[in-house]
């Protein structure tokens, strides 16, 4: 690489982490004065709150804006070397916009790297030592801790002809009910169970689900066997930990975790397979989307226009707006409708991929 290239890298890379820097230091302040009662309740010392909740609080929160810092970061140095004429003086040399462009892209590479591997293995982590504190020490004596315990009703496949169903299920006690099963052949139903109460049971080191007052009926033709049952114990293929309503699980688990999961509840049937999806998709489409607005962001702030770095700012952030809601969209329409998971997540990178592409051709060369 020339001089040029690193001369653009270095700045790229000092502006985009002392952005992230600023923001840090801002975001927790801003949290230690919500948080300093909860931190007082927790009765941890300072180093427990820095190593236990900090050292994960602080990606957990950069993650979020990973690739719009990038894009800020990005119009905020290259329209600084428009205002002073160095963009026009690095072509009036005669190297091409295109070969401007390299160290931006190779910059942007690295950065997309790096953010894939801490969204896939190191975030997860963090969320998960995040969520311990809110669920424990913010709102653990609020509704929101019953609402996490206890739901109405969940669905489960056994296998490809069993499904179950499961009422008010509480993760504390790892009991619920009532419970149902039931078995399909050949478009009708030919089995059902019915039980008052699951409960999971950890006597005998049997780890396995017991059943109480069961009701079962076999269905054969018009013939039909009905058996009541005190109790039984039985080896179904989920766990309790399997039945936790948690609104952001798939923040939590590592890239191979999620695909671990998505397969499983595939087999199970699960209703809400499309957010953990969309979760998947959005790991390799996200760092995709930093390449693509650091493209944006140099082809924009690369113009010397009037009112400096302050036009720039102000067209990044509707851009960064744009992309935003767009994301947010396309997630909703996915979960709540029938968008595919894998559109949802690219429909941002595709609309900006073709934004970029016309701002390019429209730029000097």
């Amino acid at each position: 690489m020339k001089i040029l290239d690193w001369y653009i890298i270095k700045k790229f890379l000092t502006t985009f982490f002392f952005a992230i820097f600023l923001f840090a230091i801002i975001s927790v302040v801003i949290d230690v004065g919500e948080k300093t009662d909860d931190f007082v309740k927790s009765g941890w010392n300072f180093s427990q709150i820095v190593m236990n909740y900090y050292i994960a609080f602080i990606p957990h929160i950069l993650a979020l804006l990973f690739p719009l810092f990038v894009f800020i970061s990005v119009i905020f140095f290259t329209s600084k070397m428009a205002e002073r004429v160095e963009i026009i003086a690095i072509l009036a040399s005669g190297t091409s916009f295109r070969r401007i462009l390299r160290p931006y892209f190779i910059t942007s590479f690295a950065l997309a790297a790096l953010l894939y591997y801490l969204s896939g293995y190191v975030i997860p982590i963090a969320d998960v030592k995040v969520a311990y504190f809110e669920d424990v020490y913010v709102h653990g004596n609020s509704s929101y801790e019953q609402l996490v315990n206890r739901q109405k009703i969940q669905y489960k496949r056994i296998d490809s002809f069993s499904y179950a169903g499961l009422r008010n299920y509480d993760t504390t006690t790892k009991k619920g009910g009532p419970f149902f099963l039931y078995k399909i052949k050949d478009g009708e139903m030919n089995y059902n169970l019915r039980a008052e109460k699951i409960s999971w049971d950890t006597t005998h080191h049997q780890n396995k689900w017991k059943l109480e007052n069961i009701f079962e009926r076999n269905i054969d033709g018009i013939h039909e066997k009905v058996k009541l049952t005190p109790s039984r114990i039985v080896n179904y293929n989920f766990m309790p930990s399997d039945l936790r309503y948690d609104e952001y699980a798939q923040n939590k688990m590592t890239t191979p975790e999620l695909e671990r999961y998505i397969y499983l509840e595939k087999l199970r049937g699960g209703e809400e397979v499309n957010t953990y999806l969309i979760e998947l998709y959005r790991r390799i489409a996200t760092p995709v989307s930093v390449i693509l607005l650091t493209m944006i962001g140099a082809i924009i702030a690369s113009k010397k226009v009037r009112g400096g770095s302050g036009a720039h700012l102000a067209i990044g952030f509707v851009i960064a707006a744009a992309f935003i809601i767009m994301d947010r969209f396309s997630t909703i329409f996915s979960t709540k409708g029938n968008l595919p998971p894998i559109v949802a997540s690219w429909i941002p990178n595709i609309t900006f991929m073709v934004v970029a592409i016309y701002l390019y051709k429209k730029a000097p060369k």
